[in-house]
């Protein structure tokens, strides 16, 4: 960084992007050893009967939250895992107690953001014709979202006692989580506008509630992937434009990239059957409690936790085993 050329070498953006990452950690991590310390001091001084020793109990706690993130970070090797993600919840077969299912993922994931301070923002939503959602789409704002959320792509599996079945049968349902980043602006994705076909509509909810005066929400199709998005959740329709497009770019980011895997996989001769009984992670209520991840065999019986957005420990068996190259 000190060489005369340095700045005017555009080759050397990722180093310097590797450059404030790293920087950005090791000082993260003297100002947790710089805590600890202090912790590790009051603790020599306080007893139990000390007033202040119930705040001290809280900041080792917050200290160990801090330390455990931090480790988790240190996971993350792509340069993508530091952007914005774009999250998509279908629902499969079953009906009313797979949209709920939708609804109660996503209830999960908005409870892990806000844990993170990361911003949800849902762009677009359609909701069953009882209860729960069909599917919805939201974008996580926040350093690291993509690199802490990827773990969730895949098929999710529900089995417990339908609270909607009168004969209280046990059902077993489906959702699809589809978990993208959101493309720099920095990368060049190339959209020819005459391959664009933008629709304006209506915006609405269930009932015929929140429906718009104005045509403000935004289908974009693009025709030679097929590729649909559209977005109805902000209040004019340049701006849902702006956030369609968005998620377009990131789409057919991935989209290239996908094929390219797949180029690869034949080349090897590896194929993989992309079906709903590849789940990767089953969530079970009834008869016992027990969520597992099937990739890394990970699971725990404490559910509510993990419906109310506590799934780090998942997450953190998910990249634990991908930095070994396992996944």
């Amino acid at each position: 960084m000190t060489s005369p050329d340095f700045w005017s070498n555009t080759q050397n953006e990722r180093e310097l992007q590797d450059y404030k990452k790293y920087k950005s950690i090791i000082e993260e991590y003297e100002s947790l050893k710089n805590e600890y310390q202090q912790t590790v001091e009051l603790q020599e001084i306080l007893t139990p009967d000390d007033e202040e020793y119930s705040d001290l109990e809280k900041d080792i706690h917050d200290l160990s939250e801090k330390v455990e993130d931090l480790d988790i970070r240190l996971l993350f090797r792509n340069q993508e895992d530091q952007s914005n993600s774009i999250i998509t919840i279908h629902s499969g077969a079953g009906g009313t107690e797979s949209q709920d299912w939708v609804q109660m993922l996503f209830r999960m994931y908005s409870r892990f953001c806000e844990r993170k301070k990361f911003d949800v923002n849902v762009t677009d939503v359609l909701e069953g014709e009882e209860v729960g959602l069909k599917h919805i789409t939201f974008l996580v704002q926040g350093q690291y979202a993509y690199g802490y959320l990827k773990s969730e792509s895949g098929i999710h599996r529900l089995v417990r006692i339908s609270p909607f079945d009168a004969n209280r049968r046990r059902h077993t349902t489906f959702a699809l989580v589809d978990v993208i980043p959101e493309v720099s602006e920095e990368i060049d994705i190339e959209i020819n506008p005459q391959d664009l076909r933008i629709e304006t509509f209506r915006a609405g909810g269930r009932g015929g509630q929140h429906v718009n005066t104005t045509d403000s929400a935004v289908r974009i199709v693009h025709l030679p992937s097929g590729l649909i998005v559209q977005c109805q959740n902000e209040r004019s329709q340049h701006q849902n434009k702006a956030v369609a497009m968005r998620i377009l770019r990131a789409r057919l980011y991935e989209l290239m990239k996908k094929e390219h895997d797949e180029k690869i996989l034949e080349m090897k001769g590896e194929q993989k059957e992309i079906a709903w009984g590849n789940q990767i992670r089953s969530y079970v209520f009834q008869p016992y409690s027990m969520i597992k991840d099937h990739r890394t065999n990970y699971e725990v019986g404490n559910v509510q936790r993990v419906m109310d957005g506590e799934i780090d420990d998942f997450i953190d068996a998910y990249l634990r085993m991908d930095w070994q190259g396992q996944v």
